[in-house]
C-alpha cells in the first residue's frame, strides 16, 4: 500500500500537548510497517522504540533508530516516522523552556536500561500528577537522563531520495538480504557510478560503509537480548561469525562481548 494511503495513527498529540504537566509519556502500538506523515509538535519529542525499528526524518537528517536508542526532536520541528515491521513506540513529550540542556537541535541518544524503565513507567502515570510528589521525581529523572545521554555518532541517516530511501527500508527490515551496488543501481535505472555519487551526497557515506553501519546498529539490539554471535551474524548478512564479529572490531574498535559489557 502507499505510504500516503496509509490510515494515520492516532497519537493522540493533544493528550501529550495539553496536559498541565510539563513532561508527559505516551504509548503507541501501531500495526506493523505504519507510516505517520509530516507533522510538528509544540513540544519537544524523544521518539523511542522499546521494540522494533523506526526511520525518523526532520529537517536535519534521517536516521534509523532500533530498540535501545532515541531521537530527540525540538519542539517545532517537522518530521516523519516509518515504522519498520512492528513498532512499540514511546515518546516522550517536554514543554519548551523545561529544560534549557535539552537542545534545540535534533539528536540520537542511547536509551539505557534507567532511561528504558523510567519510560515504561510513566506511561501508567497521569497526565495531570500531582506536583511535588513520587509521579512528578520520576519525570524529572527522565529528563535528568535525556540530559546525560551523549548524542551518537553510531547512527545511519536514510536518504531524502524516494525510490533509494526505499531501497534502504528494505535492508532496514531484513538486514540479511544480499545488498550490492550493482544490484541496487539496476533496480534503479542507474549506473553504479552515478548511484555511488547519489548515495554519498544523501547520506554522508558511501554504499558499503553505509550496508555495513546499517547492519551493525540493527545488531546491536539482538545481540543485547543474549543471540549467539551465529545467530547476529547469519540474521545480518554476514556468511559467517568471525567476518560478523571482524566488521564489528573494525567499526567500534572492540569485539562484540567487550562493547556489550561497556554498554
Amino acid at each position: 500500500m502507499d505510504k500516503e494511503a496509509q490510515a494515520a495513527i492516532n497519537l493522540r498529540p493533544e493528550h501529550g500537548e495539553s496536559t498541565p504537566r510539563a513532561v508527559a509519556v505516551l504509548a503507541t502500538d501501531p500495526a506493523g510497517d505504519a507510516f505517520i506523515p509530516p507533522h510538528t509538535h509544540r513540544r519537544g519529542q524523544l521518539i523511542h522504540a522499546i521494540s522494533g525499528v523506526m526511520l525518523v526524518s526532520a529537517a536535519a537528517g534521517s536516521w534509523v533508530v532500533p530498540t535501545g536508542r532515541g531521537v530527540w526532536v525540538p519542539g517545532g520541528m517537522e518530521h516523519r516516522i516509518q515504522m519498520a515491521g512492528e513498532v512499540r513506540m514511546r515518546t516522550v513529550f517536554v514543554e519548551p523552556g523545561t529544560r534549557a540542556d535539552l537542545g534545540g537541535e535534533c539528536r540520537v541518544i542511547h536509551v539505557g536500561a534507567l532511561l528504558r524503565e523510567l519510560i515504561v513507567t510513566a506511561v501508567s502515570l497521569p497526565l495531570d500528577y500531582a506536583p511535588g510528589g513520587r509521579d512528578e521525581r520520576v519525570m524529572e529523572l527522565i529528563l535528568d537522563e535525556i540530559e546525560a545521554a551523549p548524542a551518537l555518532s553510531l547512527h545511519v541517516p536514510m536518504p531524502r531520495h524516494a525510490r533509494l530511501a526505499a531501497l534502504c527500508e528494505e535492508l532496514v527490515r531484513d538486514p540479511s538480504v544480499p545488498a550490492t551496488l550493482d544490484d541496487w543501481a539496476l533496480r534503479l535505472h542507474m549506473n553504479s557510478r552515478t548511484l555511488a555519487r547519489l548515495f554519498q551526497r544523501e547520506t554522508g557515506m558511501n554504499f558499503g560503509a553505509w550496508c555495513r553501519r546499517a547492519r551493525l546498529l540493527l545488531s546491536l539490539p539482538q545481540l543485547a537480548a543474549g543471540a549467539s554471535i551465529l545467530e547476529v551474524a547469519l540474521a545480518h548478512g554476514y556468511e559467517s561469525p568471525s567476518a560478523f564479529t571482524a566488521m564489528f572490531r573494525r567499526t567500534l574498535g572492540v569485539p562484540p562481548s567487550v562493547y556489550l559489557r561497556r554498554e
